[in-house]
């Protein structure tokens, strides 16, 4: 068997499409909870909007939820390009629940920080999508539907991205 690495995703790899499109080999596992983090969609893009990132706060009572996906390693090169390795966001292992098991995952953690950046709807749309897909807890959800967030002034972009998330299951 080929060697292959756990990675919890709480953005838009959330939906799975996405993800696959990034890591064909990426099979989800099931939801999991990352505790003491807050989701926060302050990381500052390169297309002028903001990112999801977890942010740690131990003490805070604060969780995040995401899914474990099993992705062959030789993926991970394409997976860090995605994500803007050493540019836009830093790698940790992080211990997540899923289900009745604890599992060491990886995660991608924000560098570059604007807490007064939105995201572009899509994106927030897409995030919400591959929530609604596995069945994050529907407060969770209402809590990500909730986030403000901004119109993409690319509209080829936009469509783009709407159609991604309309396709998905």
């Amino acid at each position: 068997m080929a060697a292959q690495f756990l990675y919890f995703a709480y953005g838009s790899n959330l939906l799975s499409q996405r993800l696959r499109a990034r890591t064909p080999s990426a099979v989800a596992l099931g939801c999991a909870v990352l505790r003491g983090h807050e989701l926060r969609w302050h990381m500052a893009s390169r297309d002028g909007s903001g990112k999801c990132d977890v942010v740690s706060g131990p003490g805070t009572g604060q969780t995040v939820h995401g899914v474990v996906y099993r992705i062959a390693s030789d993926e991970k090169k394409a997976l860090d390009t995605a994500e803007s390795l050493g540019v836009g966001y830093r790698q940790q292992i992080v211990e997540v629940e899923l289900g009745a098991e604890t599992a060491h995952a990886l995660v991608y953690q924000a560098l570059r920080v604007d807490a007064s950046i939105l995201p572009y709807d899509w994106y927030k749309t897409l995030v919400v999508s591959g929530a609604l897909e596995h069945g994050l807890p529907a407060l969770y959800r209402q809590q990500l539907k909730a986030a403000p967030c901004k119109p993409d002034p690319d509209a080829e972009r936009s469509m783009r991205h709407y159609d991604l998330a309309l396709r998905s299951p």
